[in-house]
């Protein structure tokens, strides 16, 4: 695997560290190779149950690298970039099995946020900004961005922050809804992975199953939701975790679910 995304394992927990602090982690074809890379890799893996995703160096990610060929050679058209390289590796991460929050330390910036928000959680160092920052080279949003910001912070505030490409401090996001939790930024590694570490000890197909009823109820009939719900709930409570959570609580201990 490419040295532009490192990849380490612990206790359930795998962290996907973006690796190219030299340039805030900006996004070149490598790196977009290596992450899709990264997180098919976890995704594979059953000892993984919970995946945390963060930067090296002083930032987060501060989007696509514009001195990539992909920015500068005029005979490549962006759509090719969009579907080749930021559409598969979105879709990657909303589709993983197991949760996946964000760590988002420094500047988090266009399709560095795209990462960030296709995220399931998102836990943010004090000094963490955060901005769209499309507008400011003439592009609109891409890699997800304009699907999950206006869900989080409602459509005229999302596009008041794709124009403007207004920067949001972390406290700032936090009151929006984009972030989870804002923590002192020399416990950002060390809380994110606490609560990686407590979902992955937790019912990971249930949880599953939950992110689903609720991205595909957001936009659906009261009636169409309480028939998924009902269908959802047959396939949990055909689980082993189900059977071990009921057996767990009639004993009175912890439950040792196993995400199956």
């Amino acid at each position: 695997m490419s040295d532009t995304v490192r990849v380490d394992i612990e206790a359930g927990v795998a962290r996907i560290t973006l690796n190219r602090p030299q340039v805030i982690n900006a996004i070149n074809q490598e790196l977009g190779d290596a992450l899709y890379e990264a997180f098919r890799a976890v995704d594979a893996n059953p000892d993984v149950r919970a995946v945390v995703l963060t930067g090296a160096g002083r930032g987060f990610c501060s989007g696509q690298d514009l001195g990539d060929r992909v920015a500068v050679d005029e005979t490549l058209r962006l759509a090719d970039s969009v579907r080749e390289r930021y559409n598969p590796l979105i879709t990657k991460m909303q589709t993983l099995r197991v949760p996946l929050l964000a760590a988002v330390n420094g500047a988090c910036a266009g399709a560095g946020m795209g990462l960030a928000l296709a995220c399931d959680l998102r836990v943010a160092a004090e000094d963490a900004k955060f901005t769209m920052a499309f507008s400011k080279i003439g592009l609109v949003p891409d890699s997800g961005t304009s699907y999950f910001l206006p869900r989080l912070v409602g459509y005229a505030k999302a596009l008041e922050l794709a124009w403007t490409g207004q920067v949001l401090t972390a406290a700032e996001a936090y009151q929006l809804g984009i972030v989870n939790r804002v923590v002192p930024a020399d416990a950002l590694q060390a809380e994110t992975m606490a609560l990686a570490r407590r979902l992955a000890d937790g019912p990971t197909l249930a949880y599953r199953l939950t992110k689903q009823a609720m991205a595909q109820n957001m936009t659906a009939s009261l009636p169409a939701a309480l028939e998924r719900e009902a269908q959802l709930q047959d396939e949990a409570g055909r689980s082993q975790d189900f059977r071990e959570g009921v057996r767990a609580f009639a004993e009175k201990r912890p439950p040792a679910f196993r995400g199956r």
